[in-house]
């Protein structure tokens, strides 16, 4: 397996690395609106059938083959269960235990498993300052997760169960995330095998609300039709084919970085339209987050390299 060569500081996986991060960090209030009348797995099941809609239609746009052969359309089956029915629906009944936010922060430990099953199957190298940034992150991780824990006053059992099923989430993810890093997933055309995923997934999430819910159930407003269409388009159909694309640049545990940064952006959402109060275990846990970052991603310093009694300093290339 080929290691994945580019940075993350490079301007072409810093973009699409810092939008998918924007956005994903603003879902996490949008989720909380659908949680009321219609039962979650509903509203996950709407959110990717939009995101599947948009997908085919972006992908006729771009006049692309819409038929993949077995081999690649079981691949998306594969991909869409564990990304958009697993992972959703794990994180969609979470909320129903413990507070956005804690999921949110619980979901940052995402960095964890990509990284482990990055190297197990993928070859990905990992780096000493890696894992002394992540190492970093994951303590800020922790102090923002005791912040959130003690903010909502929530029973044990509730934290117990909301916790196992955002671990659930995390790890379904990460599977997927991993899947997208492999020799096969880079061959097939990102944007109709992401639109084949959504689809299997939408339809998988279909089957499972049925089962267990009844028919489907929808909430006539326009807050909660916006809200899944927010989701559908914006914070699936657009995010998605960016952040696979930083896993097929940079590896999935670089991109996991996302995941750290997503709750610190999801509190100052949540500062401007909540009247969320930070408070100084949030504050110190968000800034020694972001040292981890730092020292994760930074580039070492280029060697001399010496011919003769010339010296020369050689570029680094992204």
């Amino acid at each position: 397996m080929t290691a994945p060569s580019a940075s993350l500081l490079s301007p072409r996986v810093l973009l699409p690395f810092a939008l998918v991060t924007l956005i994903w960090g603003s879902t996490w209030i949008v989720i909380k609106g659908q949680l009321g009348i219609v039962p979650p797995s509903w509203s996950v099941t709407y959110r990717f059938a939009v995101a599947a809609a948009a997908m085919f239609a972006f992908a006729v746009v771009r006049r692309e083959r819409l038929t993949p052969g077995p081999r690649a359309l079981a691949f998306a089956a594969m991909l869409g269960v564990a990304q958009f029915a697993f992972n959703f629906n794990f994180v969609y009944r979470a909320e129903q235990h413990i507070t956005s936010g804690l999921v949110a922060v619980l979901f940052a430990l995402l960095i964890v498993p990509n990284t482990l099953l990055g190297r197990l199957f993928l070859r990905t190298p990992i780096e000493v300052r890696f894992l002394a940034g992540a190492g970093i992150a994951i303590v800020g991780v922790a102090m923002m997760i005791l912040h959130e824990y003690h903010a909502a006053a929530l029973d044990a059992h509730a934290v117990l169960i909301g916790t196992a099923l955002t671990l659930s989430g995390v790890l379904s993810a990460s599977i997927s995330n991993v899947m997208q890093g492999t020799h096969f997933a880079r061959a097939q055309s990102m944007i109709v095998m992401i639109a084949w995923a959504m689809l299997f997934g939408a339809l998988a999430d279909g089957a499972f609300a049925w089962i267990t819910t009844g028919p489907p159930q929808i909430e006539a407003t326009p807050a909660y039709i916006g809200g899944v269409l927010y989701l559908g388009v914006i914070a699936s159909a657009v995010t998605f084919p960016l952040y696979f694309g930083v896993i097929r640049a940079v590896g999935p545990g670089q991109a996991a970085w996302s995941s750290v940064l997503i709750p610190i952006i999801a509190m100052g959402f949540s500062t401007a339209l909540e009247g969320y109060h930070w408070a100084p275990l949030s504050i110190a846990g968000g800034a020694v987050a972001l040292v981890g970052l730092v020292i994760a991603v930074a580039k070492r310093p280029a060697k001399p390299s010496v011919s003769g009694n010339m010296v020369s300093m050689p570029v680094e290339s992204d």
